[in-house]
């Protein structure tokens, strides 16, 4: 039942996949905690466009970026691992499932023969399940690492008192004055700015009359005021600071699936995490790919992707090259370079990134100095939340 073809190609790669379209959600500036949203029909088209991009490039024999010995057409599970992020309305779990619709379609291979000499078809026609392990919030801050983290918050203050900030607020007080007739009950206020652009882009896709009265360039003008608060709010001055947690608590995931994609025991060709917007605009501060590719710092688009392609060069030094799709608007992956080169060996990547990293709730409780949610309460902070705590964590 299981079909694969054996050809020079990758190793193994590692997907970071931001969800679909959803319906509006609202994050509080103060601690960028949300309320639920959906995945919308449109959101799920792009996913499962998406999903089908990445079958073509990576499950096609004929793609120069073709994994080796992966399952074409029926899906091996023990050649898959996929997470997501189960909370906010399940609009990232919902976009995995999307995702894998395109990844692995629904086919007549997928047929099977019982004893009595029936053959049964899935339904719809030969549906694939594909597991996927769901994270809930209070599971793990793996993939949610900015919500409850008190030293986050600390951080937000820092950036609202900048001034850089300051300066900015001032520079788009006429736009968001000018905005105002078109927010509703949102507040203006530029510490809203990504509240205001949600808005303002769900209003445009959904509404007609907001679609046809909106002045032209608003849109756009609200996008660029979100995407420098973003960059702000999720970069930090150094590596392991703490505007870049949520990159943090998701990296020793990556380093792991690809550290296990080198063993001859590994079965695992593809990992595929369905996450937020936050940890891409971390990760391509943290890699230094912004230095050479600066268009990519802001909120990257619905149904954008990340590929970590591991691959063996010709001294049997096993690589890794980032390569990044921003969505629909890109309609192939574009070469990032990390650290100023678009390939370097996984023990480099590693090296340059491992000691950045928050690998257990246990780490995250001191990262945060938080002591009792998220499992927190379980360890000892009687003298010193960063030097006396205690006891196992979360760790993979």
């Amino acid at each position: 039942m299981v079909n694969t073809t054996t050809t020079a190609g990758l190793i193994g790669v590692v997907l970071l996949a931001r969800h679909g379209d959803r319906t509006g959600y609202y994050q509080d500036p103060t601690t960028y905690n949300s309320t639920q949203a959906y995945i919308t029909p449109l959101g799920e088209q792009q996913e499962f466009q998406l999903g089908s991009f990445l079958r073509n490039t990576y499950l096609n024999p004929d793609s120069p970026s073709f994994i080796q010995n992966i399952s074409t057409d029926v899906v091996n599970i023990d050649q898959l691992t996929v997470r997501a992020d189960a909370g906010g309305g399940n609009v990232i779990l919902n976009s995995a499932y999307a995702l894998l619709q395109g990844l692995y379609p629904s086919t007549k291979m997928s047929k099977i023969t019982l004893a009595n000499g029936t053959t049964v078809l899935p339904p719809l026609g030969g549906y694939q399940y594909v597991p996927v392990e769901s994270l809930e919030f209070w599971q793990s801050p793996s993939l949610t690492s900015w919500m409850d983290c008190e030293y986050f918050q600390d951080h937000l203050i820092r950036v609202y008192a900048s001034s850089a900030f300051r300066n900015m607020s001032t520079t788009a007080a006429p736009f968001l004055t000018a905005l105002k007739p078109y927010l509703g009950s949102v507040s203006n206020n530029f510490t809203n700015m990504w509240n205001i652009y949600d808005h303002v882009n769900v209003q445009y896709t959904y509404n007609k009359t907001y679609y046809e009265t909106l002045p032209p360039t608003f849109l756009q003008q609200a996008r660029y005021y979100s995407d420098w608060l973003q960059r702000n709010v999720f970069t930090d001055s150094v590596q392991n600071g703490i505007g870049q947690i949520s990159i943090r608590t998701l990296l020793p995931e990556v380093f792991w699936a690809l550290g296990n994609m080198t063993k001859a025991s590994n079965q695992v060709k593809l990992n595929i995490q369905e996450i937020d917007y936050k940890p891409f605009i971390s990760l391509f501060n943290v890699t230094n790919a912004t230095v050479t590719d600066p268009d990519i710092s802001g909120t990257v688009n619905y149904a954008s992707v990340v590929a970590f392609e591991l691959s063996q060069n010709s001294q049997g030094q096993h690589e890794v090259s980032m390569k990044f799709k921003n969505g629909t608007q890109d309609s192939q992956f574009r070469q990032l370079k990390m650290f100023g080169n678009t390939s370097i060996t996984l023990d480099s990547f590693i090296k340059q990134l491992f000691w950045t990293t928050v690998n257990s709730t246990n780490n995250w409780c001191f990262s945060c100095n938080q002591t009792v949610y998220r499992g927190c309460s379980v360890f000892n902070f009687s003298n010193d939340p960063f030097l006396h705590g205690f006891g196992n964590g979360f760790t993979r």
